[in-house]
């Protein structure tokens, strides 16, 4: 936990789940720059009087920090991310605010957002292509009184970045850079060259996908390799197991869903549970899903959340992982772990775990640890395709 001080008051801030171990900060400097403009008014379109300013809408607050500095002046957030709306709502409420009062209002980014937009807030978000999506989806709702600020570090803050401000929602420019953070600063007005939101996309999958060949995916912005089908899928969908005899399989951190899609597509007994922390890629993975499947009965549940948390223990057969090693900018293996923690606890005795991942992340000694076992399926140069089955008995706790 830290403090964070600004002139709207002191919170302590967490991310979600709250580990007493995880190291990283729940805000940075680009959350206090701009924090910091607010209070002062300072820029090109004078001072900005949050207190009248109207309707509020921040943009990709990542742990919240943004929402809860802003808290007293009704904010509407819009996040993608379920870690970062189940922050927010944990850094309201031990701020003593909380969400029940109406207060603060949280949307997700498949949410409609507000009729009308009076102070916009971006926190620039590390794909580009879920900031464009987000600014043509919310460029009707701006006006040209509408006050645009955006942040971001100088590494997160490109020419590409600018140009897209520049060219839904209208002319832009960036602050001097403070402690490694810029702002941006844009004024909506009429623009000829905004044309029509290019998401979602959709593709069919070559001969070399393996089990996913002649799939369709349906990509929403935001997920990884939006526009195309990434590397470490394209090797899994080679090897992961598609008899399995009606069981309940899992896609963890599902992204376009190609992976469940393709186990459902070869056995229509299968119960498949897409699950994500991104909104976008859950809606990916149900229009995925619908674009290939075609029953009168669906056998797919849609879940956004944690990991598999929110499943029963010992309830699943066969869960098929490609687990993120990006927390925002920062390269982490949290994420992973915890999934791994969490799919032992939700598979049954037997049931398997089936990871794609770098090879450097050194995932074998994880699951050798926590499962008592770890197979190598397949490998090449860079990636590996890793198999842990959960014993029967319970197992050997004793260091290794």
């Amino acid at each position: 936990m830290n403090r964070l001080t600004t002139p709207f008051g002191s919170y302590e801030l967490t991310r979600f789940p709250e580990d007493p171990r995880d190291r990283l900060r729940a805000w940075d400097a680009a959350d206090e720059y701009l924090l910091r403009h607010l209070d002062s008014g300072t820029g090109e379109r004078g001072p900005v009087d949050l207190a009248g300013a109207g309707q509020i809408t921040i943009l990709g607050d990542r742990w919240g920090a943004l929402t809860t500095a802003l808290a007293a002046y009704h904010p509407t957030q819009i996040t993608d991310s379920y870690l970062s709306r189940a922050s927010t709502a944990a850094n309201l409420d031990r701020a003593g605010i909380g969400t029940a009062k109406s207060t603060v209002r949280l949307l997700t980014t498949q949410d409609p957002p507000p009729e009308r937009i009076d102070v916009l807030l971006v926190r620039v978000p590390k794909s580009l292509a879920l900031l464009e999506d987000q600014l043509y989806r919310l460029a009707p709702h701006v006006h040209p009184g509408t006050v645009v600020v955006g942040t971001g570090m100088v590494k997160e803050i490109h020419t590409s970045t600018l140009n897209l401000f520049e060219k839904i929602l209208g002319p832009t420019r960036t602050s001097l850079a403070e402690k490694k953070a810029r702002l941006i600063f844009c004024t909506p007005g009429a623009t000829a060259t905004r044309g029509e939101d290019p998401w979602p996309v959709t593709y069919k999958l070559d001969q070399e996908a393996g089990s996913g060949a002649g799939l369709t995916a349906v990509n929403h912005a935001g997920i990884f390799c939006a526009d195309r089908l990434d590397v470490g899928t394209r090797f899994f969908l080679q090897s992961i197991p598609t008899n399995t005899d009606g069981a309940r399989v899992v896609d963890l951190g599902c992204g376009n869903g190609i992976v469940g899609t393709a186990v459902a597509v070869a056995d229509p007994r299968a119960e498949i549970v897409f699950t994500d922390e991104s909104y976008q890629a859950v809606a990916s993975a149900k229009a995925t899903f619908r674009a290939n499947v075609h029953r009168e009965r669906e056998r797919a549940d849609f879940l956004v959340g944690d990991g598999v948390a929110m499943l029963d223990p010992g309830s699943v057969d066969l869960i098929l992982c490609n687990p993120p090693f990006h927390s925002h900018q920062a390269t982490t293996d949290a994420t992973a772990l915890r999934m791994f923690a969490q799919s032992r606890k939700a598979l049954r005795p037997r049931g398997e775990l089936w990871v794609v991942a770098n090879r450097h992340m050194g995932y074998h000694t994880h699951l050798r640890r926590l499962f008592g076992n770890s197979e190598v399926v397949a490998s090449e140069p860079k990636f590996v395709v890793l198999r842990a089955v959960k014993q029967d008995r319970p197992r050997d706790t004793r260091p290794m």
